[in-house]
């Protein structure tokens, strides 16, 4: 077997394979020895006849097309060895040639592209700094306030926007009632956005006890097919109308807010700043992550190959998945209710996965040129975190990754490359 090996663009090498009439030869005397086995011809044994016979019972094609499989078969593994390939995909074998006496073939395979590292160390990215305003701290204990308002039924005026208002209401289409659209005694919030646009607006101005014809369209895009775009009168009776009455901001909102250690309005104040800070703090760092992510995949290009663009697109998909199982959805469902099928959905997240793949293989080349490396304590410390996360024993987690326990050693190696480059950027 003679192969000659060649990079051809989008990370893909392709190994022209030929083969020697003997190599051939032998594999097609295996594969007519194995196909003889169960050919049975009238007036010999099974297995007995004469190869002739045999070989014209089989047919050529057939014969050719076994010893392909274990030509390919035996071979496989020493063409991708001995020309150094480590594949990210599946290979792809194409026949060039093929007849008694001779066999070639290509085998095209995905492997990991180069990378040439752009800018990582002295980036311009700065980090946002942390500020609690007085105001910022007022403006939430007023939403404690609120969450903390009673309604009390307005005795006169009209309702306006924030009220709560007691309804009958009765959606008609052409002057038929429509399922869903009739209810009794509703409480409904004037300026949530429950019902479909321009509803609530239209009760505003009203009083207790009138009643209203009120008519809308519904949008384009509305969920239910037969009632999209379709215009329609909703009859509605306003029962009550009440406002929101909030409670002072004092000592006792502090207590009726409920948190441990917080018994007066001042304990309040330095909680709710406190709380502000880390969720400002978690905001800065997640944003100059996110910069530095930018950064490294816009400094580096990398002609990726489409198996590792959709290697991480299948992953995507399965994340997406898992998320919506935790909602109590399947993506069935799910597409039932977009509309969108699983090639929409990949095409929606191919960007994303691209730069993925991009970002985890910089830090990976990062991690090599600094000599990152990660101990064997260090990847014992992460699974028991794991196995602590999860509620499961280490050694659980550890027959769980079985073979792949070395993504865990990668990973702890991107988080590395990742503060690395946090610690060199600009001052």
């Amino acid at each position: 077997m003679e192969t000659v090996c060649n990079k051809l663009e989008k990370s893909l090498v392709e190994v022209q394979v030929s083969f020697s009439k003997e190599e051939w030869k032998a594999a097609q005397e295996e594969a007519l020895a194995k196909l003889a086995k169960n050919v049975k011809i009238d007036g010999f044994r099974k297995g007995k006849a004469p190869v002739q016979m045999v070989k014209a019972r089989i047919g050529k094609g057939t014969i050719l097309e076994e010893a392909t499989d274990i030509i390919l078969q035996k071979n496989y593994g020493p063409i991708l060895l001995d020309n150094n390939i480590q594949p990210v995909g599946q290979p792809e074998v194409k026949i060039t040639e093929m007849s008694e006496d001779v066999f070639n073939c290509t085998v095209t395979a995905p492997v990991a592209p180069e990378v040439k590292l752009g800018d990582y160390k002295d980036l311009e990215v700065k980090k946002t700094t942390v500020r609690v305003t007085k105001k910022e701290v007022e403006e939430r204990i007023k939403e404690y306030q609120k969450q903390f308002a009673e309604l009390v039924v307005k005795e006169e005026g009209e309702v306006e926007t924030g009220d709560t208002v007691v309804i009958d209401y009765q959606g008609l289409k052409d002057g038929v009632a429509f399922d869903g659209g009739t209810a009794e005694n509703y409480s409904l919030e004037i300026g949530s956005n429950t019902f479909i646009p321009g509803f609530e607006d239209q009760i505003i101005g009203m009083k207790a006890n009138d009643e209203k014809d009120i008519e809308l369209t519904f949008p384009k895009e509305y969920h239910a097919e037969d009632l999209a775009g379709q215009e329609v009168i909703f009859k509605v009776k306003v029962h009550e109308i009440k406002y929101k009455s909030l409670p002072e901001i004092d000592d006792e909102l502090a207590k009726d807010v409920n948190i441990d250690g917080v018994e007066t309005l001042e304990d309040l104040r330095t909680y709710t700043k406190e709380q502000i800070r880390i969720q400002k703090q978690t905001q800065s760092e997640n944003d100059f992550s996110e910069k530095i992510y930018n950064a490294l995949i816009e400094n580096t290009p990398i002609d990726l190959p489409d198996a590792m663009v959709e290697s991480e697109i299948n992953m995507m998909l399965r994340e997406i998945e898992q998320n919506l199982a935790q909602q109590g959805l399947n993506l069935e469902t799910f597409q039932q209710i977009t509309g969108k099928t699983i090639d929409d959905m990949k095409e929606e997240v191919r960007e994303q996965a691209e730069k993925r793949v991009k970002f985890n293989l910089i830090l990976a080349e990062i991690a090599k040129v600094e000599n990152i490396e990660v101990s064997d304590d260090e990847v014992e410390e992460e699974i028991k975190e794991i196995a602590s996360y999860y509620g499961k024993e280490v050694d659980e987690i550890k027959q769980i990754f079985g073979s792949q326990i070395d993504s865990i050693k990668a990973d702890l190696a991107s988080r590395k490359a990742v503060q690395f480059v946090k610690d060199n950027v600009k001052k």
